[in-house]
């Protein structure tokens, strides 16, 4: 009669058994996991980590030997602490259902302590355990710190993908918001000179064809060159070599420019457009502020650490019609590029003197 009793648990234990791994797939608990390969990577992190703690759960116990019942006893815990990590845990706790996975927790807890205790203890300890009180007080202590380092891992494991998918996040919105920004700067630009050159046709001036030409360099490098986050220093240089170029054509005979260049041969890289804004607003304030005597100082250095150091003087009239141009979008577009790409390796300084605009940003540059 007992051993017939005991073939019905054995009987009643593999079924239950059965049914969690049913239970388990019936959840579709490979859809909390991104893609294939990440699901590898945890599968095997998992098989690892249980491997290893059962070695340590073995050898916590009564002969240090690895047992087939052991095997048993460790699967039951196992299995309940997937169970929480893998259908619990998104089914409810991710989802705010702090209640309810509280309590579908504590009833999981519950069932592997009944299965424990009232089942396969029956089968392989019937004389000595899962007859009274302590024991049974004795089975929750057990199967606690396996559930504890399972859940832990599974826990950490989800924290770990969802902070990369943030960081993934981040950047993808950080890379649009820069090309947001540089797609700015084309019509910008392009409508400042626009009206240059209607000024210039309306003069029937020689400058004409030259500005055009100069005008078709710079767009070529804006909507090809410029594509890429960062560019070489040897090819911004060069276009602010054209830039300036451009400009002085506005001024000639009302001023002059100075242009001081020291930067080695080098390898540095750095984001395009970021000094033609400074450049474009001192021609703008000074040409609309005097009809001679601009003077535009624009220095561009390069120490051997790798700091790139420009700066841009202008003079202007106080009282003139500056302060009714129309403000534009480029100082605060610069500005929000050097945070995103440089945001803890840039100076800017600003000032506005009694005769004249200083403007200074230092960078430290990446090869």
């Amino acid at each position: 009669m007992q051993k017939t009793t005991l073939i019905q648990i054995k009987q009643v234990f593999t079924d239950y058994i059965r049914n969690i791994l049913k239970l388990l797939y019936s959840f579709e608990f490979m859809k909390f996991t991104n893609t294939s390969a990440s699901f590898s990577k945890e599968l095997l992190f998992q098989c690892c980590l249980t491997g290893f703690v059962f070695v340590l759960y073995s050898f916590g116990r009564h002969d240090r030997i690895i047992t087939l019942q052991e095997l048993f006893f460790f699967s039951n815990h196992a299995i309940g602490a997937y169970f929480i990590g893998y259908v619990l845990l998104p089914k409810f706790y991710y989802t705010r259902k702090y209640l309810r996975f509280s309590l579908y927790s504590f009833l999981t807890l519950t069932w592997v302590v009944f299965v424990e205790e009232g089942i396969m203890e029956r089968i392989y300890y019937p004389t000595t355990r899962g007859r009274n009180l302590a024991a049974q007080i004795y089975d929750v202590l057990d199967v606690l710190p396996t559930l504890s380092i399972l859940l832990g891992a599974k826990f950490a494991w989800d924290a770990i993908i969802e902070r990369k998918k943030t960081e993934q996040l981040e950047l993808l919105a950080k890379k649009s918001e820069l090309q947001f920004l540089k797609t700015q700067i084309n019509p910008h630009f392009l409508f400042n000179n626009l009206n240059n050159l209607y000024a210039l046709s309306i003069e029937n001036s020689n400058k004409t064809p030259d500005f055009i030409l100069e005008l078709s360099d710079m767009l070529r490098y804006m909507l090809y060159d410029c594509k890429a986050q960062f560019v070489s220093l040897d090819k911004e240089i060069e276009h602010l070599q054209n830039f300036i170029k451009l400009n002085e054509m506005q001024i000639e005979g009302r001023g002059f420019v100075n242009f001081n260049l020291n930067v080695a041969q080098n390898n540095y890289q750095i984001a395009p457009l970021i000094f033609m804004v400074f450049i474009e607003n001192a021609f703008k304030h000074s040409a609309s502020s005097q009809t001679t005597n601009i003077h535009i100082d624009v220095n561009l250095s390069l120490n051997p650490d790798g700091r790139l150091i420009f700066t841009c003087v202008n003079s202007y009239l106080p009282k003139s019609n500056t302060q009714n141009l129309a403000k534009g979008i480029g100082l605060k577009n610069v500005k929000k590029r050097l945070e995103l790409l440089y945001p803890s390796n840039y100076q800017l300084e600003i000032a506005k003197k009694t005769d004249n605009y200083w403007v200074n940003l230092q960078i430290q540059l990446a090869p």
